[in-house]
């Protein structure tokens, strides 16, 4: 987003020319994330699970404990056996995502491929527009602040992309600050994670102190996910100075390859310690099944017969 057109709030001429402006500099990276978004499409509702709620979910048979006054008669009488009604859950989750902005992700191996920046923030925000289609609320999970609360609608998804954007402007870096977050939350992290195990590990654990759920999502480049490099490279640390000289890069890849699963694996292995999820991505693959994989981290039981609609 070209940082010159981002309008201010407080300028002359009011809210109006102001949110006319966001809209004209937001299509670009919204429309993009709407429209993978519209790439998976909804087999059920997104909370189908049992609970409170005025809107039908399933029949189930009735069982020791249950209320005769929640037997439905109609299917009952066509059986043998007695069957209950059950409703479908209706609190809103709040969604609270996080897409890595430091410096380390603005990095691509090839100029056909997107940088990792960009490939996290488009799924940060086609997954802010599949939460708010599904009547969910969506917060970025910043360091910044204000920290506004989750809301929903279209001015949930604009405000995600102004913080996500403004973190990338700022150079922010750093893990989000663990806090107790409203209930029914759940956190996504979006980054390579390529750091020390044990702080994000320190950070999934006080969010699970706080009984938060979320998931990780770990996104890379091709060129870091299978070192395709040959022969005499210089590798250089994009967050500091400092750089590596290999003298045969392709003599490292098999090792490489077994330090990056390995890595992988803590990562996963934190993740369910605490109760939470992982996945990874690589951005010269298409988008779609990453975010599948985050809407089904979101939704639960009830993402179990979402389908994807890949592009031809």
């Amino acid at each position: 987003m070209n940082a010159a057109l981002r309008p201010s709030l407080t300028r002359p001429g009011g809210l109006r020319p102001a949110a006319e402006a966001l809209a004209s500099t937001l299509p670009p990276l919204v429309a993009q994330a709407e429209r993978v978004a519209a790439t998976i499409t909804q087999g059920v509702h997104g909370r189908r699970r049992v609970g409170s709620g005025d809107a039908f979910w399933q029949y189930r048979r009735y069982q020791e404990g249950d209320s005769i006054q929640r037997i439905d008669w109609r299917p009952s009488a066509k059986s043998s056996h007695l069957f209950v009604r059950e409703r479908e859950w209706e609190a809103a989750q709040s969604i609270w995502i996080w897409s890595d902005p430091s410096a380390s992700m603005n990095w691509r191996s090839a100029p056909d491929v997107p940088l990792k920046t960009d490939r996290a923030a488009l799924l940060a925000l086609a997954l802010g527009s599949l939460a708010i289609r599904g009547g969910e609320r969506v917060a970025s999970l910043d360091n910044a602040e204000p920290q506004h609360r989750p809301i929903g609608g279209r001015m949930g998804l604009h405000r995600l992309a102004q913080r996500i954007d403004a973190a990338l402007e700022q150079k922010a870096s750093g893990l989000p600050h663990p806090r107790p977050l409203n209930r029914h939350a759940k956190v996504i992290l979006i980054s390579d994670f390529l750091d020390d195990v044990s702080k994000l590990d320190a950070t999934i654990r006080a969010f699970a102190a706080h009984g938060i759920s979320g998931h990780l999502m770990q996104v890379l480049d091709p060129g870091e996910e299978h070192l395709p490099f040959e022969g005499r490279i210089e590798l250089s640390d994009p967050e500091g100075p400092a750089k590596i000289l290999l003298g045969r890069a392709d003599h490292l890849r098999d090792e490489y390859r077994a330090r990056l699963l390995a890595h992988r694996a803590q990562l996963a292995q934190c993740a369910s310690a605490q109760g939470w999820s992982f996945s990874h991505h690589i951005t010269n693959t298409a988008p779609q099944t990453a975010l599948l994989a985050l809407y089904i981290a979101v939704a639960g039981t009830g993402a179990q017969s979402y389908r994807t609609v890949l592009p031809a």
